[in-house]
């Protein structure tokens, strides 16, 4: 199991697939990425040679921010929009949708479950 930017990347996958499954690396970066190093779209992590896997490195290293640092960097963009108290950042704080999706039905995943009111009385 090849170990990349500290995610244990799956053996059975192609390159390009199994590379996504760092954060911050998509299937466009993660074709990128192995055009830059040079390994064929059919290959398979498990036959990649240690050369290849460390070349696969210093391209992520060198060029691309993922995993802690990207999380680093989105959480403190969070948390700059909540200190400042803008529309975006009250959203955040309040865990409503951000980008202007209604929120009169749907928007579960962000508000979390439905909690049921209590009857009415009559």
């Amino acid at each position: 199991m090849a170990r990349i930017a500290g995610v244990n990347i799956p053996t059975q996958k192609r390159v390009e697939i199994a590379l996504t499954y760092i954060h911050g690396i998509g299937r466009t970066k993660a074709r990128k990425i192995c055009g830059t190093v040079g390994i064929p779209d059919e290959r398979r992590v498990n036959q990649l040679t240690e050369d290849e896997v460390m070349r696969i490195r210093e391209v992520i290293d060198r060029d691309h921010r993922v995993e802690g640092d990207l999380r680093r960097e989105v959480g403190m963009n969070v948390k700059r929009l909540m200190d400042l108290g803008c529309y975006r950042g009250l959203r955040h704080r309040k865990g409503l949708p951000v980008r202007g999706q209604r929120t009169h039905t749907n928007a579960r995943s962000r508000k979390g479950r439905a909690r049921p009111i209590a009857a009415k009385k009559k």
